[in-house]
């Protein structure tokens, strides 16, 4: 008898009739001889609703009450989706992530999982439960306080669980197939790939892919966590991440990721001492912002000059933290900054044995007459930022450049 982790997105769980039909695999998976967890996010449109509710309560809500009201959305979800169960003639307990022994820390709206202690749900599976948990929740460690866990808090709560309850498959259920050689809204020729290994699934949720978080990437990797992601909407299969095996380095690139909104900043006349990148790097963590790419020069008068890249939404709050610290960079430190950028990456394991994909890549889109801007790279990864109107020219260059149309991935 297999234990089995499947997690639903919004999407998936967006009306009562979608409800109904989660309902309906949860219970043909059980039949088929599984114990099984679901893990469930609010309905679409509902954390939305959340928010504005409390942005009409107030201009600046409390974080940790924020917490609390959104924290109501997959308790909802779970709830009904109990009934649903229940409606149909079988048994379901719903769990909210304290109930289901999800321990946390960090910051308010950005819970970390420290630990999950899975006792409550393996005594309601050895019940003959179908067990239905809140995702993108758990309760703080030191003060029992509820804690959400941010953008893709159900996959990472997801993952975690089945890692604690040792599942022998995690199935993340969205409103795709798959992940697929890039985005076929972009490319229309792009095709499923049945098996990635975590660090190439880690590297396109990194640069772009929108299926999965890299947090809940790193996590499964971590724990060794197979999963599968798969559309809640029908019976194909999806795609398989698990360890990398011998054959995956028969194609040097896997996959083509895109991300939109993308801004450059420049801090560029630092006279400042060597310490100079620990200062600027410290000031942008200190304000919670991630940065991406790094380009760092000195030139022979001792002038240095640091660029980096970041989502366009950070820009704001970069450049405020930014200011700060231009002081302590020299007189002639200044902030430049350029918005309107994409970033297009190529991945692939097959990197570290075939040579040549970086010229191909660039003279893919030089031929295409895309100019490139920063560069950078992994073993297995090749990024580059282009001019956001021509992001998805160059994704079709370089996904038809090594022919990830033509071959089986």
């Amino acid at each position: 008898m297999a234990l089995i982790v499947q997690k639903y997105g919004g999407s998936s769980v967006g009306s009562i009739d979608r409800i109904r039909n989660v309902a309906r695999r949860l219970i043909e998976t059980q039949q088929n001889g599984n114990r099984v967890v679901a893990v469930i996010s609010a309905m679409s449109g509902v954390t939305d609703k959340l928010i504005g509710l409390a942005h009409e309560m107030t201009e600046h809500p409390s974080d940790a009450e924020l917490d609390v009201l959104l924290a109501t959305g997959e308790q909802q979800s779970v709830a009904l989706l109990c009934m649903a169960i229940d409606d149909m003639g079988y048994k379901a307990m719903s769990f909210t992530g304290a109930q289901a022994g999800i321990s946390t820390y960090g910051s308010h709206t950005r819970g970390r999982i420290m630990n999950i202690e899975p006792s409550g749900v393996l005594r309601a599976l050895d019940e003959g439960n179908i067990v239905v948990c809140a995702g993108f929740q758990g309760v703080s460690h030191d003060g029992g306080r509820i804690h959400t866990l941010g953008r893709g808090g159900s996959d990472l709560s997801a993952i975690a669980m089945a890692a604690a309850v040792k599942a022998d498959l995690c199935q993340i259920y969205t409103d795709v197939d798959g992940v697929y050689t890039c985005d076929p809204r972009v490319v229309k020729e792009a095709r499923k790939i049945p098996v990635l290994c975590y660090e190439e699934m880690l590297e396109m949720a990194s640069s772009g892919s929108k299926v999965m978080q890299a947090r809940s990437v790193e996590f499964a990797k971590k724990f060794g966590v197979v999963f599968e992601v798969r559309n809640s909407m029908n019976n194909n299969s999806g795609t398989i991440v698990q360890e990398e095996n011998p054959a995956m380095e028969s194609l040097a690139v896997r996959g083509v990721s895109i991300e939109r909104n993308q801004a450059r900043v420049t801090v560029s006349g630092i006279t400042a001492p060597v310490a100079y990148t620990a200062i600027i790097l410290s000031a942008l963590a200190k304000a919670e912002i991630n940065i991406d790419m790094i380009v760092a020069n000195v030139a022979h008068d001792g002038v240095a000059r640091q660029s980096f890249t970041m989502n366009m939404n950070d820009l704001g709050a970069a450049q405020a933290a930014l200011q700060k610290v231009l002081p302590q960079l020299g007189d002639k430190a200044r902030l430049e900054t350029e918005s309107g950028l994409a970033k297009l990456s190529v991945v692939g394991v097959g990197m570290r044995s075939n040579s040549g994909v970086a010229a191909t890549v660039f003279q893919s889109l030089a031929d295409a007459g895309i100019c490139t801007g920063m560069i950078a790279t992994s073993e297995i990864r090749i990024s580059t930022t282009v001019d956001a109107a021509d992001i998805e020219k160059a994704a079709r260059v370089v996904h038809a450049a090594f022919r990830l149309d033509r071959v089986s991935a």
